[in-house]
């Protein structure tokens, strides 16, 4: 009996310290009016003025608005207000711990079906949502893997109760991943069966089979009436009229080149997505209008012979070069690295960037991208109403401390996992 209680009152105590409490924001009841702060409009403009929310969009006004009727005001003296960040290319929601295979859901069986929705596995209960918000992070990709063409993604903003109140631009990209077109011998690869196989050729095969099944969803597409709907050629169908993206997944000179070719011979809008050599063809890249989104630029160059800080100063080789470029968290567990976005962008200051360009890099860069730069991005008249109030620059770390973030003129709750953990174990060791 005395077990049977001590259990109960650990599972009565237990949310105490957790985000069960937590929900999202009911939608915007009054104006909202933000004043005196430093305004970074995300397309490198920087101005001092006022901020009027209203129904959800907002509206910059230079002069002084009244501050009077049934408004909330908000002082922002001294503060920066920053358009919303977006974090493309992660599997937030889709993987909650890596380790654990039941809260893992990013993968399917197979190797071609971009049919796959990887919104309808996305999870708004998300230990780590929270913690990307309290940095600024107000909307996100959420993208599938696995296979050589895992799925479809969407952009969510990252305030909802359900996968269809998040759902912010849906299935609006394809997703494939070139294989490796090189011969890297691994570590015991004289164990492995496949060590005398030639990868370039085995890649090149998996990329006519893309070419293949693409020949085939255009024919499709171009019938005016089927016997049987395919699922598979359906979901390509923006590809082909361009409103949908085609992300391709690569890093070397020669992958992203074949990536050019196939989307040229189908003219599809294409992205390539980890790009780690993409400061070698920035000519070709910028010619053929690919944006890239620069995948970990906190990570080592991809080989001996370049030079050590190489990543750090990739995404400023491409602004040079007229590159439209993001950046993301990438690898298994990107989503947990997510919340540091802005903080990569920053050392790119370091490395040749401004800081309004790191910044746009990711906000209205990354809105232009994912197609959503009419609605969101930058701090301008008649868009959503998604931005962020700092304290200090939102891209250092030692002074960045976001005080209010609104999605959709909602203002949004601030308290994460982290910080819960934060007061508990401050009150435990009476730390004031």
């Amino acid at each position: 009996m005395k077990n049977i209680l001590y259990i109960a009152i650990c599972l009565v105590s237990f949310p105490l310290f957790s985000q069960e409490t937590m929900h999202p924001s009911p939608a915007q009841s009054k104006k909202i009016v933000i004043t005196g702060g430093t305004i970074h409009i995300g397309n490198g403009q920087v101005v001092s003025g006022n901020i009027i929310i209203e129904k959800g969009k907002l509206k910059i006004d230079m002069n002084a608005p009244a501050l009077t009727g049934d408004i909330e005001h908000i002082d922002a003296t001294g503060k920066q207000i920053y358009p919303g960040i977006i974090a493309p290319n992660t599997n937030l929601g889709l993987v909650e711990v890596s380790s654990t295979k039941s809260t893992v859901d990013n993968v399917e069986l197979g190797d071609i079906h971009p049919n796959i929705r990887s919104i309808v596995a996305y999870n708004t209960d998300s230990k780590v949502i929270n913690t990307l918000r309290s940095n600024g992070i107000l909307l996100a990709q959420i993208v599938p893997s696995g296979g050589l063409i895992p799925g479809t993604s969407t952009v969510v903003q990252l305030d909802a109760w359900n996968w269809e109140d998040a759902a912010y631009a849906l299935d609006n990209g394809v997703h494939l991943t070139m294989p490796a077109l090189i011969n890297r011998p691994s570590f015991m690869s004289y164990r492995r069966r496949d060590a005398d196989v030639d990868q370039v050729k085995l890649g090149l095969e998996r990329i006519d089979m893309a070419r293949s099944f693409f020949k085939e969803a255009q024919a499709y597409l171009n019938e005016k009436t089927h016997a049987a709907t395919n699922l598979k050629y359906e979901a390509c169908k923006g590809l082909f009229d361009r409103s949908k993206s085609l992300y391709v997944n690569c890093d070397l000179v020669k992958e992203m080149l074949a990536a050019i070719h196939l989307a040229a011979e189908f003219n599809f809008k294409l992205v390539i997505v980890g790009g780690t050599d993409a400061w070698m063809i920035g000519d070709i890249l910028k010619e053929n209008k690919v944006a890239v989104i620069l995948a970990e630029p906190h990570s080592l160059p991809a080989t001996d012979d370049d030079a050590v800080d190489q990543p750090y100063k990739t995404g400023a080789m491409l602004q040079k070069a007229g590159v439209l470029f993001t950046i993301c968290q990438d690898g298994s567990d990107g989503y947990n690295q997510q919340r540091n976005l802005v903080f990569q962008a920053g050392t790119m200051v370091a490395y040749g960037l401004t800081k309004e360009e790191a910044l746009q890099a990711i906000t209205l860069n990354a809105a232009k991208i994912l197609g959503i730069d009419s609605r969101t991005g930058s701090l301008e008249n008649g868009k959503d109403a998604n931005l962020v109030i700092c304290n200090g620059d939102i891209l250092d770390m030692k002074s960045s401390t976001v005080t209010h973030a609104f999605i959709q003129g909602r203002a949004v709750n601030l308290d994460n996992k982290h910080s819960q953990l934060f007061e508990r174990y401050k009150y435990k060791y009476s730390i004031k």
